[in-house]
């Protein structure tokens, strides 16, 4: 670790977190950010982008940028979502390096010169992907379900290793300027600008305090918004339905017609129904899609914003 320290010298480094209900954990990882980047960095700020938090987390944000120089807070109006806020924080970094870091410190900052180091090896983004998870059975479920979204977006061999403990190179963020959608992930949107991603493998430590605010229901809906608003897979499996279907009815019409040149009958209202049931539902399956599809045309014409931030506190330079 040493030799990659001394290989980041002169490097600037922006560290932004979203926070949701993190009074317990904001100072001390502050504190920790604040011994490993003045090791590593020659410039660095770090950027905590309050999301709507409940709690005191805003208040303690102002006090932490207003004693430490390198802290900047951003606070927005609303809860808009993690992957909104650190679009928010990522908008407004200056630095030529951007670490992106849950605020429960269950990413440790000591492992940030790790993740550099793999940086320097020609990659443009690399993750922190956990050693183990220790989640329960509908938190894993759901977290299959958005790495197979994921996947369907920005491909398998980069959706494996995908987690919020990030590493990427500032620039980056130009191939997504002009973004305005309220649906966002940030990890597709870093495809949009480069195919070098790498990633390590780094111990996850327990919580500092409370529980996930990713429940069931919130990861279901962002593995949808991801398949929805960044892939073209429903749309490809409602097409797959329905020529499957219409290659299911023409088998029926054919077997129909050799039935009643045969025996002059057919099967009566059952086989009958049973056939409406069949394509009514795959019908209802596609139209279902496309409304998915219909719904973020329809919000992305009314130009919702990604964020609005409701106050600033500490330097503001930079922001967009």
């Amino acid at each position: 670790m040493a030799a990659a320290s001394q290989s980041l010298e002169g490097r600037s480094l922006s560290v932004v977190t979203a926070v949701y209900n993190g009074e317990d954990s904001l100072a001390e990882l502050c504190r920790r950010l604040g011994e490993v980047l003045a090791r590593i960095a020659a410039q660095h700020e770090i950027i905590l982008v309050n999301d709507g938090s409940r709690d005191r987390s805003w208040e303690i944000i102002s006090e932490l940028s207003s004693r430490l120089p390198t802290v900047r807070g951003l606070c927005l109006m609303r809860n808009y979502g993690q992957h909104n806020a650190l679009l928010c924080g990522i908008r407004a970094a200056k630095y030529d390096v951007i670490v992106t870091m849950d605020d429960d410190l269950q990413h440790p900052p000591e492992e940030i010169p790790r993740l550099l180091a793999r940086l320097c090896e020609g990659f443009d983004v690399v993750y922190g992907a956990p050693e183990n998870e220790q989640n329960g059975l509908m938190r894993a479920l759901a977290s299959r379900i958005t790495r197979l979204a994921l996947s369907a977006a920005i491909g398998s061999e980069i959706a494996k290793n995908v987690s919020a403990f990030r590493v990427f190179r500032t620039r980056l963020r130009e191939a997504f300027t002009d973004y305005q959608s309220p649906f966002v992930s940030i990890d597709v949107l870093l495809t949009w600008a480069t195919t070098r991603f790498g990633a390590i493998t780094v111990p996850f430590q327990p919580r500092h305090s409370g529980s996930s605010n990713y429940t069931f229901t919130k990861l279901a809906r962002h593995a949808l918004d991801m398949m929805t608003g960044f892939s073209t897979v429903p749309l490809q499996l409602a097409s797959l339905i329905g020529f499957s279907c219409t290659l299911f009815g023409i088998g029926v019409f054919l077997y129909v017609f050799v039935r009643y040149c045969l025996e002059g009958s057919i099967p009566g209202f059952p086989f009958l129904a049973s056939i409406i049931a069949i394509f009514s539902g795959a019908r209802l399956f596609a139209l279902g899609v496309i409304g998915e599809y219909l719904a973020r045309m329809h919000f992305r014409t009314m130009n919702r914003p990604v964020y609005f931030v409701r106050s600033v506190s500490g330097e503001t330079t930079n922001l967009q």
